[in-house]
């Protein structure tokens, strides 16, 4: 367009200076001839890079209301599957700002004044990256290849969506960015895979050699490492970084006293093989027992304690609320006792807390176990809010069904929490209760705490409230989760699954007040669909004669 007025500028500033000579010489006027000509030239570029503008505009409309189209009718169900969560962010994040470049180009005043407006409110690079990090950790989890991710196969998944080339190159980009080489391997990889398979992209083969083949390296497989280079130079002779790096891995081996000769057939499956490299250790100790129970395996329910195992009405002593309508009350675990209630909410009653709870959603918090202090951590995903009891009669309700329900008095309980986990979200194994400080008598005393002393030292968090520790959990589910999201106890090899109007409980503390340190428990990521619950911790003071004190420690 620019171009285009300096031609139409200088056309007529050429025309006025010399308006007064044409008319008497036609060989002057041939000149305007060509100047109109390369006029017109450049008005043919110009449309035909408008036409090409439009065209892209016209296309990433259509597909963009055909896809908004069908998420608007199950938002919650779309952005279930982990897949369409991740797109979502990219998309806001990414591409709808190269949309915008691409229309400043022409300046589209309605749209662009629109658009950054709406932009405030559109997510972040951390939020991107955030939720690419939260595929890799469900792949991770549920063993899933990067293949069926790419493809959108997830178990009880509805709305199967794929990953494009640029997509599978994204992730591996941040795993990379994060030193995250494991997972950079597998997304190379695949990138590498689809672009083999001809799927057009503007990703280079070259580009996903560079960044598998220094991660291969920094996972240590140095001759791998060296034959996915000399595959980078292969393709792109030119690439500077690539030579210095070969002569760099040849010195490493051959510092190491190893040779670098084999056969072209060695060679050529190295370069072309898709490695699957093991997993880097993690912080968690627990990790493996804790993933098995997620994809539901190593649950230790036997027949011996499935016959330990009821359903029965609960009235709670004949308590006046339950007499005419007790609820159903069924064992989920026998030792520690850990048991279901069933219609403990109904459809109307979670969706108000939901409507309440949505406003204030933010990013769960935990409490510092040296401090004290509620910090976001990388365990703990999810977005959570806290219902006040006179917030709504609905809350009220609830709390007070939960009295009724429990026997327990909730005037000293926790508000209502409720929380969302969405894509990857998830709580890794943690306590409720609050723990003691180290004690080294309890190692001579012989008691059962003695064995959990590698847990962390922790404040008493609940200190402030002044109501004791979280004597018991009551978590209410409050929708059902297609695939994922089993709320797991690694320490007995227990799976518990949403299951939507229900609620399950369980003591984090014995009688005596000592924590029950088996009811350290998870909640596993999600896979497909949108977790909803809502806890209510209850604590100790108030309980006095409604849990009296036992005789010994784990009574």
């Amino acid at each position: 367009m620019k171009r285009l007025a300096l031609y139409l500028l200088a056309f007529w500033c050429y025309v006025w200076q010399t308006q007064a000579e044409f008319f008497t010489s036609i060989g002057q006027m041939t000149d305007l001839i060509y100047v109109e000509k390369d006029l017109v030239k450049s008005l043919k570029e110009y449309i035909k890079a408008e036409e090409s503008k439009l065209t892209k505009i016209k296309s990433w409309a259509e597909k963009l209301d055909q896809l908004t189209h069908t998420s608007t009718s199950d938002p919650e169900g779309y952005l279930g599957h982990p897949v369409n969560a991740y797109k979502l962010m990219k998309r806001l994040n990414t591409e709808w700002l190269k949309l915008e470049s691409l229309v400043l180009q022409q300046t589209s005043d309605a749209f662009i004044a629109n658009l950054s407006i709406q932009r405030e409110n559109f997510p972040t690079d951390e939020d991107e990256s955030g939720a690419g990090k939260a595929l890799l950790r469900l792949q991770d989890t549920y063993r899933l290849d990067s293949e069926s991710i790419s493809k959108g196969k997830l178990p009880g998944a509805q709305h199967i969506v794929s990953l494009t080339v640029e997509d599978c190159f994204e992730l591996g980009k941040i795993a990379y960015n994060d030193a995250d080489y494991y997972h950079t391997v597998l997304w190379m990889q695949q990138t590498l895979k689809q672009l083999e398979e001809g799927e057009p992209s503007v990703i280079t083969q070259a580009e996903a050699l560079d960044y598998l083949s220094y991660s291969v390296y920094q996972i240590g497989d140095i001759r791998r490492a060296i034959d996915l280079t000399n595959r980078l130079i292969a393709v792109d002779p030119t690439h500077l970084r690539a030579q210095s790096n070969l002569h760099y891995f040849k010195n490493i081996l051959h510092e190491e006293g190893q040779s670098d000769q084999r056969t072209n057939e060695d060679v050529y499956q190295s370069q072309s093989k898709e490695e699957v490299y093991r997993r880097p250790e993690t912080y968690l100790s627990e990790i493996d027992s804790y993933e098995s129970l997620c994809r539901g395996e190593g649950i230790k329910m036997t027949n011996r304690r499935r016959g330990r195992l009821f359903c029965r009405y609960h009235n709670n002593n004949n308590h006046p609320r339950l007499i005419i309508a007790p609820i159903k009350e069924e064992d989920e675990w026998d030792s520690p006792h850990i048991v279901r209630y069933h219609e403990m909410l109904s459809d109307a009653e979670i969706e108000k807390i939901k409507e309440l709870a949505k406003p204030r959603l933010a990013r769960a918090t935990v409490r510092d176990p040296k401090t004290g202090v509620l910090t976001v951590a990388n365990y703990r995903v999810s977005k959570s809010a806290w219902l006040d009891d006179d917030e709504d009669p609905v809350v009220n309700k609830v709390n007070q069904r939960i009295e009724d329900v429990t026997g327990l008095e909730v005037d000293t309980a926790e508000l209502l929490q409720v929380a969302n986990y969405g894509v990857g979200g998830q709580y890794e194994p943690h306590f409720d209760f609050s723990r003691r400080p180290f004690d080294s008598n309890l190692a001579t005393q012989g008691n059962r705490l003695a064995t959990f002393l590698n847990y962390k030292e922790e404040q008493d968090a609940f200190k402030e409230l002044g109501t004791g520790n979280r004597l018991a959990t009551v978590l209410n589910y409050m929708s059902d989760v297609p695939a994922g999201g089993a709320t797991v106890f690694p320490d007995f090899g227990a799976a518990i699954y949403p299951k939507k109007g229900t609620a399950v409980f369980w003591y984090n503390l014995f009688r005596s007040g000592e924590g029950d340190y088996r009811t350290r428990h998870a909640a596993c990521p999600v896979l497909v669909g949108s977790k909803w619950v809502s806890n209510k911790w209850i604590h100790e003071r108030g309980q006095e004669f409604r849990r009296p004190c036992g005789l010994t420690e784990v009574d």
